[in-house]
Formats: structure tokens, sequence, C-alpha cells
């Protein structure tokens, strides 16, 4: 596979590229794009790292799985395009946003304009076949991505961790909370968020955060 990839998080993932399984992981995720729809769009798998640098890291946002409807997935997670009608666990998070800093819901669900700001919105699993969630679990994705989770949490200092649902949660377990800020609560899904995802105040304590620690808040 030949990696897009921001160079600072290419450098930062350094000991990854030539390890088995991601030779493995490349192979599989090839013959899936040559014979069934997959998303994102090849170009995007690494959008999360090529739209937020290793070194501008303020906030990690972890989902599991790339959206796997037609047009929805756009490589950070949570996000879609403008023009792509917004998945109700997106809703959810502006819904908390607004209820928390008093911001109105955006005209789209597009998260590039976070990423730019030091946010990084990434997914576990990096591709997935169309209409088949999880499908591409427990290929090698995981792998790769915890080992950008565990440098940002060994290398850089006073990041906020956002872990959203018992998936998220088990993935940051490492962390360490006397460097960073880890906030924890329900997934925003439907099916979760009025059982304590709704109220988390996640977006004001991360800003209240990084403010105190000489950074400069999320724009949300």
């Amino acid at each position: 596979m030949n990696v897009r990839i921001d160079p600072t998080w290419r450098d930062a993932l350094a000991d990854q590229w030539d390890m088995p399984y991601f030779e493995t992981l490349t192979d599989f995720v090839r013959q899936r794009y040559r014979t069934t729809t997959v998303y994102p769009p090849a170009s995007k798998i690494f959008a999360a790292f090529d739209a937020c640098p290793f070194d501008k890291v303020k906030v990690v946002i972890l989902g599991q799985d790339p959206y796997h409807g037609p047009g929805q997935a756009n490589g950070l997670c949570f996000s879609v395009s403008p023009g792509v009608a917004m998945p109700p666990s997106l809703i959810n998070i502006f819904k908390e946003i607004e209820s928390d800093l008093g911001k109105p819901m955006p005209p789209d669900g597009n998260l590039e304009r976070w990423a730019r700001q030091g946010v990084l919105l990434l997914n576990s699993t990096l591709t997935v076949d169309a209409h088949l969630a999880n499908s591409h679990q427990g290929k090698g994705w995981e792998l790769l991505t915890d080992a950008a989770i565990r440098a940002l949490a060994e290398k850089r200092d006073n990041i906020v961790f956002m872990l959203w649902g018992s998936f998220a949660i088990r993935k940051g377990d490492f962390i360490d909370r006397r460097r960073h800020l880890v906030l924890t609560s329900p997934h925003p899904s439907p099916l979760s968020a009025y059982r304590g995802f709704f109220g988390n105040h996640h977006f004001s304590l991360a800003n209240d955060y990084l403010a105190d620690h000489g950074k400069t808040p999320i724009e949300w």
C-alpha cells in the first residue's frame, strides 16, 4: 500500500509499516478494493492523519468503523461531507454541543474544520465493505490505530481523549490519566445517547483543559 499520510505521522508510526501484520492488512485491503465496494474512497483511508499532523493534535475522538452507506464515509470518524445527510450519532453530537456551549446545529456534518484545529477524528478500523458494518475488523487496522494512540499518549502531553462507548473506552485503557485528560461516556448513538452522552459536557471540559494548559480551545 502506497501510504498517503502526513509526514509527522509517517515518522511517528515508522515501526509499523514493515511489520508482518501491516503487509497482510495491505494485501487484504487491496483485494477488497479490487473486488467490491469499500468505504471510504481509497484516497481518504488516512484522511484523519492527513488532516491533523501528529505534533498538532490537541483532542482525540475515537470511532469504531467507517460509515458503510454510499457517500457517507470521508475518512474522519463521525464526519460526512457537505451535502450528505447527517447520521443520527452525528446529530446527537451536535445536540450536545448546542446544549453544552450554546452553538447552533451547523449546516453540514463535515468535521474537517475540527481536524484543522487539532482534533484527530480516528476510527479504530479505517475501511469497511459497503453495507457490512465491522467487516474489516480483526484484519490489522486496530493494531495500527492502537499504535497511533500509544504514540500520542507517550510522546505528547496534555491531550484530551474523548472515548464514547465501551469499545472506545477499552481502546484507551492504557492512557496515563496524569499526563492527559480522558473523558468517557456512553456512545452518541440513538441507542445509548440518553444513558449519559447527553449532558456529558465533554466539549466545554475539553476547552477548559486546553485553556488551562496554554492551548487554544476548539471552535466546536
